[in-house]
């Protein structure tokens, strides 16, 4: 089991491309984004709030 090379994104890619449409991946570009940047947020925020009972 190695990690996820160039071929392989590749790959995946044509698979959403042809599952999704090519008028809809922007959308779903857009999505992703977003969720990775809330997921930054939330996680960066855990960081700074104090821990409860430490």
């Amino acid at each position: 089991m190695g990690s996820i090379g160039l071929p392989e994104i590749i790959i995946i890619l044509l698979i959403i491309l042809i599952l999704f449409g090519a008028k809809r991946l922007p959308e779903i570009g857009k999505a992703v984004g977003e969720a990775i940047k809330a997921f930054k947020k939330a996680s960066k925020d855990d960081e700074n709030s104090p821990q409860n009972g430490k």
